[in-house]
């Protein structure tokens, strides 16, 4: 009796030293994300087009309330001001790492932007796809739900 309950703790130690990188590796690279997007919505505050381009993939997809388009024109929407995200506030952020070249990212924010000359100010949740390219994290989605009620 007493040899099965070694071998079974002796499973589980292996099992908790062989699970830890993988553990670690998720946590870092959600904390990398976490960053990512942060900056991300700062390069939008500051109408940081050249950065936002070099961050988002080729095949990118915005999903707004007014449509959906790709890289080149939400970066020109940006350039141009037509959209100006002023500022993203921040209250909740998920990170889901589902390999080690995607995560998905849902941030629950209020933003606060200029749409056509006109300062408004939504609740989103909003969801973002990054996947590693070539080393490199690129937005392969983002996704704006906007939420019922502001809590």
């Amino acid at each position: 009796m007493k040899t099965v309950k070694i071998k079974t703790f002796i499973a589980g130690i292996l099992l908790v030293f062989i699970s830890a990188p993988a553990f670690a590796q998720d946590s870092a690279t959600e904390q990398e994300i976490t960053e990512l997007s942060e900056k991300k919505w700062q390069w939008m505050a500051d109408k940081e087009a050249d950065k936002l381009a070099d961050l988002f993939h080729d095949k990118a997809k915005f999903v707004h309330m007014g449509g959906t388009w790709g890289k080149d024109r939400e970066v020109e929407i940006i350039r141009s001001g037509g959209i100006h995200y002023k500022n993203a506030d921040i209250h909740e952020v998920m990170v889901e790492v589902l390999n080690e070249n995607t995560a998905i990212l849902w941030n629950r924010i209020t933003l606060l932007a200029v749409v056509g000359g006109n300062e408004v100010s939504n609740p989103f949740m909003v969801t973002e796809v990054y996947v590693k390219e070539n080393e490199n994290w690129k937005l392969a989605d983002l996704t704006f739900s906007k939420l019922m009620s502001r809590d």
